[in-house]
């Protein structure tokens, strides 16, 4: 069988050190009984420990030439699905409706891994955990705290609705071909209230404009949305600027803003 030649398009760097794939089979912890959702499988090195503890698994593979392989390779395996196409115009709604009743990992492709866990969010009620590779700078701006310079909207949002934990450091000769960044392993654990998608939407439009200058003040980027009374009463001081803001401020202000709002606008 040829080598596989690696599409730049796709973001491809496929994971080749076991210690790390056997790290992240530990934390994906498949049984039997679970259902994974893996993302973008590559060569297979994950898929063949996760089918064999006995989970079912529907992999998602854009490249289709990887998909034939994985398709050859895996061919007759009991409980596994490949879905050919882009993760990022999946349908989630086919993995049912059952809450939190899928696993997810993956080596997430760098330029996608934004925009592809804020729609992993969006659908956070279907997963009970998620363990991803990411770009370390994605990484450290998931798990940042307030004050520091990875901390921004993406920070606020996903610890809003899940809990994040960063496991592992990987350097690029983990990788073939290798990177030219490090990246992490993180796990994102949604918390078991769903929550409510309008004022999702509202704490992240209030992030929107809070983050969009993050040199000035609190009180010039979110004049006319927040007053003086309500800074207030979220204890915060208007002349601070975003990035100092705690997760429980900013969802504070959001409320206040949402129960201004008619209620469905």
């Amino acid at each position: 069988m040829k080598a596989h030649i690696t599409r730049k398009r796709f973001g491809q760097h496929f994971l080749v050190d076991s210690f790390v794939i056997d790290e992240i089979v530990n934390l994906v912890s498949p049984t039997s009984t679970d259902r994974v959702l893996e993302i973008g499988p590559g060569g297979g090195v994950l898929t063949e420990h996760l089918l064999a503890s006995g989970a079912e698994l529907l992999a998602v593979e854009i490249d289709r030439q990887l998909a034939a392989r994985l398709e050859e390779r895996f061919a007759g395996a009991t409980g596994f699905t490949l879905h050919t196409g882009d993760i990022l115009r999946f349908d989630f709604k086919q993995l049912g409706g059952r809450a939190r009743a899928w696993k997810v990992c993956g080596n997430l492709p760098y330029n996608i891994s934004t925009p592809l866990i804020t729609r992993l969010l969006e659908h956070a009620d279907l997963f009970s955990c998620m363990i991803l590779m990411l770009q370390k700078e994605v990484a450290e701006r998931l798990c940042a705290e307030p004050g520091t310079k990875a901390y921004g909207r993406l920070s606020v949002i996903i610890q809003h609705r899940c809990d994040v934990i960063r496991h592992l450091d990987i350097g690029p000769e983990s990788f073939q071909p290798p990177p030219r960044v490090d990246s992490a392993v993180i796990e994102i654990r949604p918390r078991e209230d769903p929550g409510d998608a309008e004022f999702d939407r509202c704490l992240a439009e209030l992030l929107r404009t809070a983050f969009s200058a993050r040199r000035k003040t609190l009180a010039n980027t979110l004049a006319g949305h927040v007053s003086a009374p309500d800074f207030a009463r979220c204890g915060i001081d208007p002349g601070s600027r975003a990035e100092k803001l705690s997760v429980e401020n900013f969802v504070c202000l959001a409320q206040i803003i949402y129960q201004r709002k008619p209620h469905g606008a």
